[in-house]
């Protein structure tokens, strides 16, 4: 007789879990890829199927990339098919994409089979930057000539210096019909992979000075007798950078961001137990909100403010990619929330792993999966078993090149 699964309903291993996790959001990334380009879907159905939605992000591709590295390393498909698909999706992104953008930024939103611009969206700084570091993981983790040389023209191609546009912080994007974008990348958020890449720039004309990792501001948030640098945002931007960007035992003149991104996963936890009386669903087993979708469209909330309250309109949602996420900053409150709704909610689990959100209270599922929540997802997992990204992505010149320019030192 096999034991009774723990009370947390999942009958495997923290790392049997993980595993399911990596292994179906490679799967997303392989199967909801354009064989031919490799550009990957911004978002698909969950339990996979005929979905005829042609549009790809470049940011779900940029996680895809480093997804197929660790697809290759765990031997979820053979290496000469991913070797293939990298090799297509680095050819189709220098010789078609990148010269329909702008100054070697990428446009956020394209049609996966033409590379066309859709949504009639921007020149997006932030996304081409995601994209980047999955560029570049691919440069170091493989052994590919072709792979490197694609990566390398890829990075040495954007113009970081362009879409600073006269300021000292660079601008969030471009749009053909009106120019820059007002919003700037101004306070401490995702931003921090995007200056450290345009600092490491291998062409100089195209780097931005490394004054500008300064002129971006740090406003510090107050919770519950926590205190972290954060703007008021969703609880992604703790995490995006710090999937490639090892900043372990590291510190600038400002702060231990790996330790400001636990001290932020704390004050999130703690947030949502705060609303569990308004929330019944809200516990110690089941917390978890980040930019997602929920019953009433796609929402930018979750967390502490600066301003005090919430951010947007919090309604008892479960966004698992919240915690996946936070893997690596809180690991045993972060598992154990996996683990409960592996165990207790299974229509949150589909095809390519856990639905995006989903709300008990409402009975509502999502029946899609967003490329990139799968991606922070699948990247930490892989992080907090093996280290893995971050010591392939560390190996690379513009990782510690923007760390140096950035001044990062022991600590």
């Amino acid at each position: 007789m096999p034991p009774p699964p723990p009370g947390d309903g999942y009958p495997g291993t923290d790392d049997q879990l993980l595993e399911e996790v990596e292994k179906a959001g490679f799967l997303f990334f392989w199967e909801q890829a354009d064989s031919t380009t490799g550009q990957i879907k911004d978002r698909a159905l969950a339990a996979g199927g005929n979905d005829n939605r042609p549009v790809s992000s470049i940011a779900s591709t940029g996680f895809g990339l480093t997804a197929l590295c660790i697809g290759d390393q765990r031997g979820y498909q053979p290496h000469q098919a991913i070797v293939s698909r990298v090799q297509a999706t680095l050819g189709f992104l220098a010789n078609t994409m990148q010269p329909q953008g702008n100054n070697g930024f990428f446009f956020h939103f394209v049609d996966m089979t033409t590379g066309a611009r859709a949504f009639s969206s921007e020149v997006s700084s932030i996304d081409t930057a995601i994209l980047l570091c999955g560029v570049l993981t691919c440069r170091e983790y493989f052994a590919d000539a072709t792979i490197q040389n694609l990566a390398t023209q890829i990075y040495s191609n954007v113009n970081f210096n362009w879409m600073l546009n006269g300021g000292t912080t660079l601008s969030m994007g471009w749009l053909p019909e009106s120019g820059f974008l007002a919003a700037r990348w101004d306070h401490y958020s995702e931003l921090v992979m995007l200056h450290l890449l345009g600092m490491a720039a291998p062409n100089p004309a195209f780097a931005i000075p490394a004054a500008s990792w300064n002129a971006w501001t740090r406003p510090v948030i107050q919770y519950q007798g926590l205190s972290y640098i954060s703007g008021s945002d969703p609880l992604f931007v703790h995490q995006y950078s710090l999937a490639w960007f090892d900043f372990r035992n590291k510190k600038d003149a400002y702060t231990d961001y790996f330790q400001n991104s636990i001290t932020a996963t704390q004050a999130h936890r703690l947030f949502c137990l705060s609303l569990s009386s308004q929330f019944s669903d809200y516990s110690a087993d089941l917390w978890g909100i980040t930019a997602s979708d929920s019953k009433n469209g796609y929402v930018a909330w979750g967390g502490p403010s600066t301003q005090g309250g919430t951010i947007g309109p919090v309604d008892g949602s479960i966004v698992p990619c919240a915690t996946a996420g936070s893997l690596p900053f809180d690991f045993a409150d972060a598992i154990h929330v996996l683990r409960w709704i592996r165990g207790h909610y299974p229509q949150a689990w589909q095809r390519y792993g856990f639905v995006d959100a989903f709300n008990p209270l409402l009975g509502w599922y999502d029946t899609d999966v967003i490329g990139i929540d799968v991606g922070i997802s699948v990247l930490m997992a892989e992080n907090q078993r093996t280290q893995f990204v971050w010591n392939t992505f560390m190996k690379g010149l513009a990782a510690l090149n923007g760390m140096n320019l950035a001044g990062f030192q022991p600590g």
